[in-house]
């Protein structure tokens, strides 16, 4: 059973900082896309970073550009996302998801197949 596993939201002042962590589990992902995608409420989800299998191809959503970093440890089977200068607007459900296939630039929710619970982000004025 593949599973994908978020930790490491909460709530932070604006400012502050947040690491997500998402462990997979079930099948490796050693050789796939990871992505993070967020969904504020009253909203549609909403791409935010995703890393190919070796970290050689990494993008961001414009509004965290320089504030969000995202990695993977293959050897953990875990992606993380660094999230500093938080601001109101990060508030969000935040997901992790699992492409299948072995291209890189997947910004849609529909070329990922498997997504983990989701973990709030709370950002406070």
């Amino acid at each position: 059973q593949v599973q994908l596993v978020e930790s490491g939201g909460g709530l932070v002042q604006t400012g502050g900082s947040l690491q997500l962590s998402c462990a997979t589990s079930g099948r490796s992902f050693s050789r796939n896309t990871l992505g993070w995608f967020r969904q504020a409420p009253g909203k549609e989800l909403e791409f935010v970073a995703i890393i190919n299998w070796n970290g050689g191809y990494i993008d961001y959503l414009k509004s965290v550009l320089d504030r969000f970093t995202i990695s993977r440890d293959n050897e953990k089977n875990t992606v993380y996302l660094q999230m500093n200068s938080l601001k109101p607007e990060d508030t969000a459900v935040y997901y992790c998801a699992a492409s299948t296939g072995l291209g890189h630039a997947y910004y849609s929710p529909n070329d990922y197949h498997y997504w983990g619970q989701g973990t709030q982000v709370t950002v406070s004025p």
